[in-house]
């Protein structure tokens, strides 16, 4: 040991350490300036490190020195991820191997099952509805079963992609499901009570991507595509733009054309005997193959541009139709509305800039960007999908939509702007799906029961009053109006908003919407303040944990009521409408409380519940 001198004061034992610890960190800074100088004269462009090699070293640190051993999959997903975030293209993706099925899936539509759309509904699998011609439909199942089991095993408190990937298998295989009936399964199709249990064979199943406005009632599950057949309307729904999109909608056009000459030769009137016209519903259509689309537009023009692509490592193309014999001439409505993207728009704008058709609805999404999926070099399961080019309409215009933009995607053409509300939409939506739901023989679209779509006879598909009021599609029935209009003064109709004014009203749609959800999203962050200020002090003071309380039963639904507030003298300073079910849960949090007065009151003096919201 050596003695302390004894003219100068011993160092306290804080500065002793602190400088030990200072030694140490310049030791470190000493050990490491080499590769500290390599990465400092990197940034400032004085060396180059390899980007790949930067990474390996990363990993190696961390798997050598980590406090905890980390997982190598992770780190290497969390790499790609990382590189595909710096891109800022929302387009971006990675699709690893276990999800490559899925993502085909996706994008080509195709896969292999049994055939039929599913939900999860009460903890349960549930039958949406089975799709045509495929081994679900032929084994009997219906809308409205509940699967129970799935090759034994229950399906209760299973998601529903664990439920998929239990009923998808190889080709030619065999799934049995153990289906229930009656009043736990579709009481409201007519089915007979109990368990049913079906063996079905797997096949490859191509979902149809092009469908009508309602099944045919002859059993067989097709799709009806003639909206008027005394003029030749046909009305084709495409949900997606697949690699068969093209010749499924040649083929329907095919078929509306057989049952127009049919219909007309069984009546032997003056009925159409060829398509009159066409509404080509492409809402809530998020796209798909731009070679699709391309496909789709090229058989409607015999002439002109359908669209173009530019990127920064491929040759500009510019796409054209083919001169072609033969090439329709009827009259063409497309409908659209802000789900509407990428290859919809494509559609849309070449039909609409070429004037071969009119643009009936509200704005598309604006999504002008192409995709381009490549298979990695090392492992050729995974693969990249990211943005290699942008595309353009006719006239040259790029639709993509920015933070920015003040015009992006497709406008309705002048005149033909129709907006929907949210509840007009949800209507349209409910409606059009109990349309959708296949039901074996055609059971439940005998009767309209259940708040079905009313019975076949009562139907009036010719009738676009019709059409808006039990239809609850008003943009459906405004296009049917225009075609109609189009082959009897051979114009079509006249008025409604023209394009800037309809422009104008999108924005400022838009704005309110973003301002009410701006304002929703500040109650709510003040909500949450509150209850973790009360979660807070009781955990400081012992208290027990506050609850919320309980206004009201929660079967109420008050909206369309009203709300009075009073000072203290009991003076009415406001009544306020109820709008939507969140009162309650906004008064919960809010500085008021239940008065004794009302929980005391008997449950026979309390208001009933406003019919048919119980």
């Amino acid at each position: 040991m050596v003695p302390s001198n004894p003219t100068t004061p011993p160092l306290p034992r804080r500065t002793v350490l602190l400088n030990l610890a200072l030694v140490f960190v310049l030791g470190v800074f000493v050990a490491r300036l080499p590769s500290t100088l390599a990465a400092v004269s990197t940034m400032f462009g004085v060396g180059e490190v390899d980007g790949l090699t930067l990474i390996a070293d990363v990993r190696r640190e961390l798997r050598q020195h980590a406090v905890e051993p980390p997982d190598d999959q992770k780190l290497t997903l969390g790499a790609i991820s990382g590189m595909l975030e710096s891109l800022d293209d929302p387009y971006a993706e990675y699709i690893p191997p276990d999800d490559a099925a899925d993502f085909e899936k996706s994008m080509t539509g195709a896969f292999t099952g049994i055939g039929a759309q599913v939900e999860v509904r009460d903890g349960w699998l549930h039958i949406v509805s089975p799709l045509e011609d495929t081994p679900a439909y032929a084994a009997g199942v219906m809308a409205g079963d509940r699967v129970t089991k799935i090759d034994g095993v229950s399906t209760f408190g299973l998601t529903a992609d664990e439920c998929i990937k239990k009923i998808t298998g190889p080709e030619g295989t065999s799934v049995m499901i153990t289906i229930s009936r009656g009043a736990g399964g579709h009481a409201a199709t007519g089915g007979e009570a109990g368990e049913i249990e079906l063996t079905i064979k797997r096949a490859k199943i191509v979902s149809k991507s092009v469908r009508g406005y309602r099944r045919l009632n002859d059993g067989t599950g097709h799709w009806d595509y003639l909206l008027d057949p005394a003029q030749g309307i046909v009305y084709l729904r495409m949900s997606q733009f697949t690699p068969t999109s093209p010749q499924e909608l040649a083929e329907a056009l095919d078929q509306a054309q057989a049952a127009i000459r049919a219909q007309a030769k069984a009546a032997d009137s003056g009925k159409a005997r060829e398509i009159g016209g066409l509404v080509l519903d492409l809402r809530s259509n998020p796209g798909g193959l731009m070679e699709a689309a391309i496909a789709i537009c090229d058989l409607f023009l015999d002439s002109g541009t359908i669209m173009s692509t530019r990127g920064r490592n491929t040759p500009d193309v510019i796409y054209k139709a083919h001169p072609q014999s033969g090439t329709p001439s009827f009259p063409i409505a497309v409908l659209v509305n802000g789900a509407s993207a990428s290859a919809s728009e494509i559609v849309a704008g070449a039909l609409s800039e070429n004037d071969r058709a009119i643009v009936i609805g509200t704005r598309t999404f604006g999504k002008g960007l192409v995709q381009s999926v490549r298979p990695l070099d090392h492992d050729g399961r995974a693969q990249l999908k990211f943005t290699s080019q942008r595309y353009f309409l006719p006239s040259g215009r790029l639709i993509q939509r920015t933070d920015t933009s003040t015009v992006w995607g497709v406008d309705p053409s002048p005149g033909f702007y129709v907006p929907m509300t949210d509840a007009q939409t949800i209507d349209w939506i409910l409606r059009r799906r109990s349309w959708d739901v296949l039901h074996k023989d055609g059971a439940a679209t005998k009767s309209g029961a259940n708040g079905g779509p009313p019975p076949i006879e009562q139907q009036r598909w010719t009738d676009p009053t019709w059409i808006e009021s039990d239809a609850k599609d008003v943009q459906l029935s405004r296009a049917l109006g225009a075609v109609q209009a189009k082959l009897t003064s051979r114009e079509w109709p006249k008025g409604g908003e023209d394009a800037p004014a309809q422009a104008a009203r999108i924005s400022a749609t838009e704005l309110k919407a973003l301002e009410r959800t701006r304002e929703r999203m500040g109650k709510e962050f003040a909500r949450v303040d509150k209850r973790i200020d009360a979660l807070e002090q009781a955990a400081e003071g012992g208290k027990p944990l506050p609850t919320i309380p309980d206004f009201w039963p929660d079967t109420l639904d008050l909206t369309g009521g009203s709300v009075e507030v009073k000072d203290k003298s009991g003076a009415v300073i406001a009544r306020l409408n109820i709008t939507g079910r969140d009162v309650e849960r906004w008064l919960a949090f809010g500085d008021v409380e239940k008065q004794a007065t009302d929980s005391a009151k008997p449950q026979d003096e309390r208001p009933a519940a406003p019919a048919g919201k119980q």
